[in-house]
């Protein structure tokens, strides 16, 4: 019995750190400080909006079963020589309920940078019909931003992915 009481107490700490990780992540975001960008009036960008389909589950087998999926959404500027800025990226859930709001000031994004947004696996938030509106601005003379969510799953050696592509809606 002695013998036992030593892995007891491991099983305990290592319940206890396991209970630690299941925070979300992506309720905690990177520091969108560092990205911050001051755009004024006499900048004469072109504004627009985008729409990207987002799915924090998926269902599986029937309506009832869903499987959590993990998300990750690219911000991608495809200009070889111009920034481009996003003033707004917000996530809505299927209802189209506002869940968070990403940065409250523009960020900028360099040339041919991707910045990401990660949706954990473990933040079912959104739903099966979650979405992202992205508002943006950019030079007359720039391409838009690409917007791209990868959805992944893996269990044992089962895996689950697929993405899609942001749409302009404004």
């Amino acid at each position: 019995m002695g013998k036992l009481v030593p892995f007891f107490l491991l099983l305990l700490v290592f319940s206890c750190k396991e209970q630690a990780k299941k925070d979300v992540s992506s309720i905690d975001p990177i520091n969108w400080n560092n990205r911050t960008a001051i755009i004024t009036e006499q900048d004469s960008l072109l504004n627009g909006m985008s729409y990207l389909s987002v799915y924090s589950e998926i269902y599986s087998e029937t309506e009832h079963r869903t499987h959590n999926l993990t998300s990750t959404i690219s911000m991608r500027n495809t200009n070889l020589k111009d920034t481009i800025y996003i003033t707004k990226a917000d996530y809505y859930d299927t209802k189209g309920s506002l869940i968070r709001t990403y940065f409250d000031e523009p960020i900028y994004i360099r040339p041919m940078e991707t910045v990401e947004i990660v949706i954990d696996e473990k933040d079912q938030s959104g739903g099966t019909g979650a979405n992202f509106l992205f508002q943006w601005s950019m030079k007359h003379t720039s391409h838009e931003p690409y917007f791209e969510g990868v959805m992944i799953s893996t269990s044992g050696q089962q895996g689950l992915s697929f993405t899609t592509q942001g749409r302009r809606v404004e």
